[in-house]
């Protein structure tokens, strides 16, 4: 059936309102503390996700690592999908499974921070990365959609949007990003 524009922008932002309205204040709350402590205590923080949501993990990255930085103040934020040639290295020779479990099991340590971005919270690679940061004494953070998947599950902390659309989900998971980065601000710069 054919949507008029005005039908898909009304019915975009009801799903984007609903989406911010199903955000657990106490789960984000703990989330945001969490990326805090991270970003104070000098830990490294990785970020992942496929398709869009890489992309939502890149801009993750570079949002904090500069957008957050400020005097002796550095916060070590780094994409795990942004290395295109070092994915398709892990993908062929190992596993696409595989692509982000493998940066962390050799570059994470022990109180560092892998936050993951997944609207199914099911993709295979990221719920290995989750599995494989716990195994190296990492806290984890979940962006979540849907029915909040196996990351939902799995993650130390969760930020679910109750969203059944990709494209929705997507936004609310970058307002999330912006909003926790403006909390880091708020909590660091003082």
């Amino acid at each position: 059936m054919y949507m008029k524009i005005n039908e898909i922008l009304d019915n975009h932002k009801k799903l984007i309102e609903h989406g911010l309205d199903s955000i657990n204040l106490g789960e984000f709350q703990r989330a945001a503390d969490v990326i805090v402590d991270a970003i104070k205590g000098r830990k490294r923080i990785f970020t992942c996700g496929n398709g869009a949501s890489a992309s939502i993990a890149q801009h993750w990255a570079c949002d904090y690592f500069k957008g957050c930085s400020k005097g002796s103040l550095a916060p070590q934020v780094y994409s795990l999908s942004a290395n295109i040639p070092l994915m398709t290295a892990i993908a062929n020779d190992i596993s696409y499974d595989d692509v982000y479990s493998y940066q962390i099991e050799r570059a994470g340590e022990v109180g560092d921070l892998l936050i993951v971005i997944s609207s199914s919270g099911n993709s295979p690679n990221v719920v290995k990365a989750i599995e494989a940061a716990r195994n190296r004494g990492m806290l984890t953070v979940a962006l979540t959609g849907f029915v909040g998947g196996r990351c939902w599950e799995s993650a130390d902390f969760v930020v679910h949007v109750d969203i059944q659309e990709y494209e929705a989900t997507e936004d609310v998971h970058q307002a999330v990003m912006h909003m926790i980065a403006k909390y880091v601000r708020a909590k660091l710069w003082a």
